[in-house]
């Protein structure tokens, strides 16, 4: 359970703000979209190294 303090005089909108970034970090969304659907491991594999590839042209464009 997530639990994030308020200060006294703290608006609402500061404490949800802080509470998203809080649950966003914890990647509870991501892994309930990702137990959604069986994926086969080659499936994730061949995804990891298009992302990987993708991430170094991107690198070696830049220098």
């Amino acid at each position: 359970m997530l639990v994030v303090p308020v200060k006294e005089g703290e608006n609402i909108e500061r404490a949800l703000k802080k509470y998203k970034k809080k649950y966003e970090k914890t990647g509870i969304m991501r892994e309930l979209r990702s137990r959604k659907e069986f994926e086969k491991p080659s499936v994730t594999e061949r995804q990891q190294k298009i992302k990987a590839a993708y991430k170094q042209r991107l690198r070696s464009a830049e220098i």
